[in-house]
């Protein structure tokens, strides 16, 4: 399918037009003069929500094939899982006055903004709830907009491969306290990497005191890993356990419980 690059009210409009069970494209979203942020977007009839997934490392959705992402990220290559499960999902790409995701651009309010737009035009193509899912990197980012955006624009977030220490913008030195929608924490429990230390999450969990329903949930499958701990094809990128990691955070979604 060919990459869109027409305006906002006229993607809209051909989305909504879309007879298609499931509509899968590019939309690049104008975020600032002369920036353009790439979103990989399927759609499916009947879906039960919107999932932004945000994905870690230096951001992005990998080289194109057509309109398909080709990033390792988990996000990225298990999308067929989320939308198989009956949601939209709308891969957050990296902006074009960005080459890397860094964790101080994240907690900043350019990437704030961005991810705000997001929000705003799935909403006003769809009308359904939003979640964000963030992994890894993309946990600063979902956390630190369920922190700034007003509780009623998001239903929830999922923080995956939670980033934990030593970085900026690490989940327990964000004011998780006034997060005040559902949070579904997952992690790998052989999840090596040293910034995302497994042992830390419960600590997590209990600083999410104003969330009204919060869950941490601990895999342990998958494998033969490969490259670095911190990587996407290792336990932090649930590799080898794509399809169970997915319906872990879907089933969620769909019915938050505690």
């Amino acid at each position: 399918m060919s990459t869109l690059r027409i305006g906002w009210c006229c993607l809209i409009a051909m989305f909504a037009a879309s007879a298609t069970p499931t509509h899968a494209d590019i939309v690049r979203l104008d975020v600032r003069p002369g920036v353009k942020l790439p979103v990989h977007y399927v759609k499916r009839d009947g879906a039960k929500a919107t999932l932004i997934l945000i994905p870690g490392g230096v951001g992005g959705l990998g080289k194109l094939n057509g309109s398909e992402p080709t990033s390792n990220n988990f996000l990225v290559r298990s999308r067929a899982h989320f939308a198989d499960a009956g949601f939209n999902v709308a891969i957050m790409g990296r902006p074009q006055d960005q080459s890397d995701m860094t964790y101080e651009l994240r907690l900043g309010a350019d990437h704030l903004a961005d991810i705000r737009k997001i929000v705003d035009f799935v909403k006003a193509d769809s009308g359904l709830p939003v979640w964000l899912v963030g992994t890894s990197r993309g946990s600063v980012s979902a956390a630190a907009a369920a922190i700034a955006f007003p509780p009623d624009m998001l239903a929830g977030i999922v923080l995956s491969s939670g980033v934990v220490r030593d970085k900026p913008g690490a989940l327990p030195d964000q004011k998780l306290a006034t997060i005040r929608v559902p949070v579904l924490l997952v992690h790998h429990q052989r999840d090596a990497c040293p910034i995302c230390r497994p042992g830390d999450l419960p600590r997590v969990l209990e600083a999410l005191t104003q969330a009204p329903v919060k869950k941490l949930v601990m895999l342990d499958a998958g494998g033969p890993p490969e490259g670095g701990a911190c990587e996407a094809l290792h336990f932090h990128g649930f590799i080898g356990m794509e399809r169970e990691a997915a319906r872990a955070i879907t089933d969620w979604v769909a019915k938050p419980v505690r």
